[in-house]
């Protein structure tokens, strides 16, 4: 074997919630598992960031679950002190059903889903090839990893990109279906404020109108010791605003939330997701693609992340017991 080439069982593509979801199912299975991921860390838009000495969750905000087998995995987090509950509700609204959140923030979520597995970070995948029996992932580093199965959880405008590349060909019918999954655009806004926010407790709500879908207190939400908003676009300020200007962009939701943060801005930083979550959730919890090689497509444009990546397990093992 090339000394740039590695081979496993399984290989997961993205090292989100779902690939870290079936990344740990699969390696229980008994199947040696590689996760290969193009970020700096894991977790996708469980991501937090800090600036100067405040702490922003900044990506997904909270984690639900009605799932009890999810509801366990959440458990065994809060029990290693990665995850506790934040609130039952916002304000105006609270419900009584359990928001949870990371500790210290959400990428702890991340980072305790990964214990144990085998990661590639800043590895990013550009085509994903069929060759005889097994699938070959080749990489912008040049690095080339085969295996005998794949699960792919990067949005699926992604995910078909590297099929593309890899010249493997869907069926025009399934390329219709996924094609079709769109994905709403967030910038978000992370600033330091000078004294605490007008934010109402427990730290997190939703305006009913304007360019804001979300505003948070990350020091109310418990996550950072200095006071810190994280501010969410709607889908259409975000498109219209995605290749303007950042940091005129940050200024404008500002100007928008200024009812809100009752404080002087000390500095801010904007992060663009271009795909912030699916418009509208696959009916599938997973797609199966090919059969052999088995090649999977999850993720949270599939019936939920974490469900879709033990939708996608279930699919690994029963090609491979077929």
């Amino acid at each position: 074997m090339d000394a740039t080439e590695q081979t496993t069982d399984v290989l997961i593509i993205g090292a989100g919630m779902a690939g870290l979801i079936a990344a740990a199912e699969l390696q229980r299975a008994g199947r040696r598992v590689l996760v290969l991921d193009k970020g700096r860390g894991v977790g996708g838009r469980l991501a937090s960031r800090r600036i100067d000495g405040a702490m922003f969750d900044h990506g997904a905000q909270f984690i639900t679950t009605r799932d009890p087998r999810f509801a366990d995995v959440l458990e065994r987090g809060r029990q290693n002190g990665a995850v506790e509950e934040w609130c039952r509700g916002f304000a105006g609204s609270a419900d009584g059903h359990a928001r949870w959140r990371g500790k210290p923030a959400m990428s702890a979520v991340a980072k305790h889903l990964a214990l144990g597995l085998d990661l590639h970070l800043e590895m990013q995948v550009v085509a994903l090839r069929s060759a005889e029996d097994r699938w070959r992932a080749e990489t912008a580093t040049g690095l080339t990893f085969t295996a005998e199965a794949v699960v792919l959880t990067p949005p699926v405008p992604q995910s078909l990109a590297m099929l593309d590349a890899g010249g493997f060909v869907l069926t025009s019918e399934m390329r219709t279906r996924l094609a079709a999954i769109e994905y709403e655009r967030c910038l978000a806004v992370m600033a330091v404020l000078d004294g605490p926010s007008r934010i109402p407790p427990p730290g997190g709500f939703a305006p009913a109108d304007g360019p804001i879908a979300w505003i948070a207190d990350n020091a109310l939400k418990g996550i950072s010791a200095e006071p810190a908003v994280t501010i969410h676009a709607r889908n259409a300020f975000s498109l219209k605003h995605w290749e303007r200007d950042r940091q005129e962009s940050g200024r404008a939701l500002l100007d928008a939330a200024a009812p809100w943060l009752g404080a002087g801005i000390k500095t801010f930083q904007v992060h663009g997701w271009r795909y912030s979550k699916p418009m509208k959730v696959h009916e599938e919890p997973c797609v199966l693609v090919s059969q052999s090689p088995p090649l999977v497509l999850a993720g949270d444009a599939f019936a939920g992340a974490a469900l879709s990546g033990w939708a996608a397990v279930e699919a690994i093992l029963a090609q491979r017991h077929a």
